[in-house]
């Protein structure tokens, strides 16, 4: 019984001693930016910490998306090896190795889901000045609740206690504001109002105008100059997950893909393909629904959303496509319309977008780009090379 007092007495204490050297490294960095949201919290993660190292000011930033990283303050990029899955104490152990930089600033992406994990995350590992929440969408319904409403309750719950917050949500503001009145916090909400399409083309890669507003906001929040955070912004290395096109040409036919695998609530998909296809007529439009064993919820989804769009071909990819197969012919999708491939070599789902090309198609992979295999993944990273082999050959 001694032994076991003992040891339970030396467990409290070395709690103790863990959690107030974790406040310590949290009260040793004076900016702490939290951000939360349905989509495009990586890309506004990135964009903010890009904007603040142009405007000098030392920066950790630790992005959750599509491949965790850290971001130094140099601008590169460590990876995050995670042994045992994700785990919201993750955000401990990179504030311990962030102290060591010395910076003036953190921006960290929320990892948590869950609507009490939310709330530890905030008031327990980062204790952010400045909160940002991108939007308001579903997704993640079977652990935030059925509704917009209760997805945005969940996600309020990184609004900080006396901070400032910056939120692009519009159906769900006023929820937002009466949280943050709340908790002594002052909320905006940020509107694409200023962000011209001049500047939006200067990516790399198709950025919303939304994700570079918010990120604006937040920098002069933190006294970096417009045109400066911006040229940072644009310079800046986007997420492996970020929607970029890549074209293809291959035997008088021409192919353009997208990856939409990051936007994969239905809303945020049917949001960007009809921004990037519904203005396209006379060609064929091809999606690509990537799945993975733990999101059938989640493809039952993009397949009612598929439903409703514009579309010439659904093609089936990933562990359960099968089981989304069975689901996509009973809710209506014609059989003419769809092909299940399962998880066959890149090339074969190549081949067979080539196959139902005319001359122009229009391909977007949408769904799941990670899993067992990583498979959406494999998906771009091959379109990819076929694009830059066109252009080695001419």
């Amino acid at each position: 019984m001694t032994v076991l007092i003992l040891a339970t007495a030396l467990l409290i204490a070395f709690w103790a001693h863990e959690y107030w050297r974790h406040q310590r490294n949290i009260d040793a960095i004076p900016i702490r930016i939290h951000v939360n949201g349905t989509r495009g919290k990586s890309s506004v993660t990135r964009l903010i910490a890009a904007g603040l190292r142009e405007g000098n000011i030392k920066t950790v930033a630790k992005i959750t998306g599509t491949l965790p990283r850290v971001v130094l303050p140099d601008g590169r990029e460590a990876a995050i090896i995670r042994l045992m899955g994700a785990n919201i104490i993750e955000q401990k152990y990179i504030f311990r190795y962030a102290v060591s930089e010395k910076p003036q600033a953190i921006v960290i992406e929320c990892m948590a889901v869950n609507p009490v994990f939310q709330w530890i995350t905030e008031r327990k590992f980062v204790r952010s000045t400045i909160s940002v929440i991108t939007n308001c969408r579903p997704d993640h319904l079977d652990q935030m609740g059925a509704t917009e409403q209760s997805v945005a309750m969940s996600l309020s719950n990184t609004i900080p206690q006396g901070g400032v917050c910056y939120t692009a949500e519009n159906e769900h503001f006023g929820l937002l504001e009466q949280v943050a009145k709340h908790r002594h916090c002052k909320i905006h909400k940020v509107r694409p109002a200023d962000v011209t399409l001049d500047e939006l083309s200067k990516f790399h890669y198709i950025e919303h105008a939304e994700n570079v507003q918010l990120a604006l906001a937040v920098c002069a929040e933190a006294g970096v100059p417009r045109e400066v955070a911006m040229r940072g912004m644009i310079n800046a290395h986007p997420d492996p997950g970020a929607l970029k096109k890549y074209i293809v040409q291959d035997g008088g036919k021409t192919i353009h893909f997208y990856n939409v695998f990051a936007a994969n609530d239905p809303k945020s998909t049917e949001r960007v393909i009809n921004m990037v296809t519904g203005h396209l007529s006379n060609v064929e439009k091809i999606i690509i629904l990537n799945s993975r064993s733990d999101r059938l919820f989640r493809a039952h989804q993009l397949v009612d959303t598929v439903s409703k769009l514009d579309y010439s071909y659904l093609l089936l990819t990933g562990e359960i496509s099968d089981k989304v197969e069975a689901y996509a012919l009973h809710n209506g999708i014609p059989r003419d319309k769809l092909v299940t491939l399962g998880e066959p070599l890149p090339e074969v789902i190549y081949q067979k977008v080539v196959e139902l090309t005319g001359t122009e198609s229009h391909v977007l992979g949408i769904g799941n780009m990670a899993g067992r295999i990583h498979y959406g993944a494999q998906i771009v990273a091959h379109f990819r090379h076929k694009m830059h082999a066109n252009k080695k050959g001419k």
